[in-house]
């Protein structure tokens, strides 16, 4: 058995077991219950902008690079972002239309970020090398979503999530995303960035006197 089909089996959702996918449902079904007040907003507001639709749908590769159709809150009209867009996208909020993704079983909570085939294309993943990075359905959010800074970056971040993915790290990514929703990305990643370095720091003193 080669590496990638080895990796493939490895992240499988029966691997995984039933919790994180009985943690997938939860979250998505209280996630759509909370936010409906929030798409009826959006709703209106795009419509008051710009009269367009209020949902975008994009084919995107999910497990084992199926591909699928996920769903946003569009923010681009025109090839420029909506005056919407601008408050939506930094908060990560048009991704929330996502959770019917999550409810229909094409993607999960928290896995690696859902690349279109173009990207693929672009970025040279191709490759049976790369299949490690579809072997978990994609998530809403993840360590990629949250802290990547380029391709290469968001695919280290995937990799390491498949190694230690589980219940735990799930919700902490979860409610990092919630976070974000509510304060944006940027403010969740300067903060995540000086816990960090506070508890690196605290540790080694600790050491220090033992």
């Amino acid at each position: 058995m080669h590496a990638p089909k080895a990796a493939f089996e490895a992240a499988s959702s029966e691997e995984r077991g039933d919790p994180v996918r009985t943690l997938d449902l939860a979250f998505a079904s209280v996630g759509a219950l909370l936010y409906a007040p929030f798409f009826a907003g959006v709703a209106f507001a795009i419509f008051v902008d710009d009269q367009g639709p209020i949902f975008f749908r994009q084919t995107r590769l999910g497990k084992q690079r199926r591909p699928f159709s996920i769903l946003k809150i569009r923010t681009m009209a025109h090839g420029e972002v909506t005056r919407v867009g601008r408050w939506l996208r930094p908060t990560g909020l048009d991704e929330t239309a996502q959770f019917l993704n999550v409810l229909s079983g094409q993607m999960r909570m928290v896995g690696p970020r859902p690349l279109t085939p173009a990207d693929v294309e672009r970025l040279g993943w191709g490759d049976a090398i790369y299949d490690v990075r579809f072997a978990a359905p994609p998530g809403i959010t993840g360590l990629a979503q949250l802290f990547a800074s380029g391709p290469r970056h968001a695919l280290a971040l995937d990799r390491l999530y498949l190694r230690r993915q589980g219940v735990a790290l799930d919700l902490y990514l979860i409610a990092l995303s919630f976070l974000a929703n509510l304060v944006g990305k940027r403010r969740v990643r300067r903060s995540h960035g000086a816990a960090r370095r506070w508890w690196a720091r605290a540790r080694r003193r600790t050491f220090r006197h033992v």
